[in-house]
């Protein structure tokens, strides 16, 4: 096992965009195996990972769900050896130009995404940022090579490396959502030195960013009595000040709202002020953006709790979180699972919830 910060940088360095995987679950698998006593990998691509518990069976089974995959681009056509691209998930094309990426051709290809200069775009897009349409990635290579080594429909991922800073805060790509995959590994390994009744069911969910199809599928799968989603949430910073973003180093927040079960949200926070976790309410009026908008609704319902840790920079090559939020929501999730009793279901009837 590595420790958090060398964990979440290799994770960082990793594609795995959304439907294409692989390359993350293979080094979330590794880092799993110890901690865990099965890993299997589900139809569409989602890990799976079972620690027992050592209550009477049937035990009863929480799902811990994060999702590994990320956001990227996908090559449409290829013009003079330059190469058009599409968004997969959401890409805000104004952070793209200067941004070095990886073509997934029949082999890597370092790339660059540039912007033509001003006076070569239509007169209508002249003086503003540059659409998706019209921005290029240049491997550098001569026309007839980028033919040979790259397709249509190939992938391009974020090509930057993660930065340590100041504070004890960490900068990179695809950190929505490796930092929660990171927490629940934290979680993993605080669980190791823990009595739990429940079983315990990790899942590295695929797909969240476009089609949902891990939060879909697993829970059917799996049939969990109750799970705990964790996502990135917004910090405050540029741009973002009001009370949709929370600070950096605070801890996590706990949602509540359509997508959370009330009972689960109010044990969570008796939790946090019982131990002193700091913690901030999250309202989430809507579905939340996070798997437990799809996972709560699997079969007869899947009652779920939403933990979010701050990120800055959200879909950028540049998100930045603090590293002691992570460690703090693992913390969190195994002090509660390990408070789970075999009768626990009796405490979070949702007509005593209120």
């Amino acid at each position: 096992m590595t420790d958090l910060n060398e964990f979440l940088k290799k994770l960082l360095t990793l594609p795995g965009l959304s439907g294409f995987e692989d390359p993350v679950r293979a080094a979330i698998a590794e880092e799993w195996k110890p901690l865990v006593d099965e890993i299997t990998v589900s139809p569409v691509g989602s890990l799976h990972a079972l620690r027992r518990g050592s209550g009477p069976e049937p035990r009863p089974r929480v799902l811990l769900a994060a999702h590994m995959d990320a956001i990227g681009l996908m090559v449409t056509g290829i013009e003079a050896g330059l190469l058009h691209v599409t968004q997969i998930g959401g890409v805000d094309p104004r952070i793209l130009p200067g941004t070095p990426v990886l073509v997934h051709g029949r082999r890597e290809l370092p790339a660059m995404v540039a912007a033509p200069a001003d006076h070569l775009l239509p007169p209508s897009q002249a003086g503003k940022p540059v659409a998706l349409e019209n921005l290029v990635v240049d491997t550098g290579l001569l026309p007839e090579e980028v033919e040979s080594l790259v397709r249509v429909g190939d992938l391009v991922s974020f090509n930057t490396q993660p930065v340590e800073l100041t504070g004890g805060v960490i900068a990179g790509h695809s950190l929505d959502n490796r930092a929660s995959v990171a927490a629940v590994t934290e979680c993993l390994k605080a669980l190791q030195r823990m009595n739990t009744a429940w079983d315990v069911w990790a899942v590295a969910t695929v797909q969240e960013e476009v089609t949902m199809a891990g939060a879909l599928t697993s829970p059917f799968d799996l049939r969990p009595q109750i799970a705990l989603v964790v996502d990135v949430t917004f910090a405050k910073g540029p741009g973002a000040s009001d009370y949709r973003a929370y600070e950096l180093d605070k801890g996590p927040t706990l949602g509540i709202g359509p997508d959370i079960h009330p009972a689960l949200f109010n044990t969570f926070k008796a939790l946090a002020e019982e131990l002193d976790l700091a913690y901030a309410v999250e309202p989430m009026p809507s579905h939340s953006g996070t798997d437990a908008y799809g996972i709560q609704v699997v079969a007869e319902g899947v009652p779920c709790m939403v933990l979010g840790i701050p990120l800055r920079y959200m879909h950028t090559p540049v998100e930045a979180v603090a590293l002691k939020d992570i460690s703090r929501t693992g913390w969190m999730m195994a002090q509660y699972i390990a408070r789970m009793g075999p009768d626990f279901m009796e405490k979070i009837r949702m007509e005593e919830a209120e």
